[in-house]
């Protein structure tokens, strides 16, 4: 099983946990303080909410992939450096209330994409004691990455247990 992950920056988390419920047919999978996730079956879905400031448009924070397995993760991670993109690998880092492994890419507009696994559901939202409200965002400092075999680049990575 995989899906793709839409993960928004929404000012009103109550009045977005409505909406989109009412527009997919189904309450969100989990919900914590801030924080509210949709597992979506058709179409295949990982809709993520977080709260961001009140008043502000709704923005994209990241996109994501689901997979079923660290195996999947691990098998991405090889395809995008063997692709020459810059990752970023997370393992066993808690976030957005699940402990993941993951590996981050930018695409050409700097937007952020990540490919996943849940592992465990985690009673918090961020590992990261860096950043601890900036769960499942990229941080924007700049950090060493591998861009392919052999190779070191530059690029975001993620706030979660970075």
């Amino acid at each position: 099983m995989s899906r793709v992950q839409l993960a928004l920056n929404v000012a009103d988390l109550d009045a977005s946990v409505a909406f989109y419920s009412k527009l997919f047919g189904t309450e969100p999978a989990k919900r914590r303080p801030g924080y509210a996730n949709f597992a979506i079956a058709e179409p295949p879905l990982k809709l993520v909410l977080i709260e961001g400031q009140p008043g502000q448009e709704t923005r994209l924070d990241h996109l994501g992939v689901e997979v079923a397995s660290t195996d999947d993760v691990t098998e991405a991670t090889s395809r995008l450096k063997d692709a020459g993109l810059a990752t970023f690998e997370e393992n066993d880092t808690s976030c957005c209330y699940a402990l993941q492994d993951k590996v981050w890419v930018h695409g050409p507009g700097r937007e952020p994409w990540e490919v996943y696994v849940v592992k465990a559901d985690a009673d918090t939202r961020d590992s990261s004691p860096a950043a601890p409200q900036a769960c499942c965002t990229p941080a924007a400092q700049s950090v060493e990455i591998s861009s392919g075999p052999g190779e070191a680049g530059a690029a975001a990575g993620c706030a979660c247990g970075a």
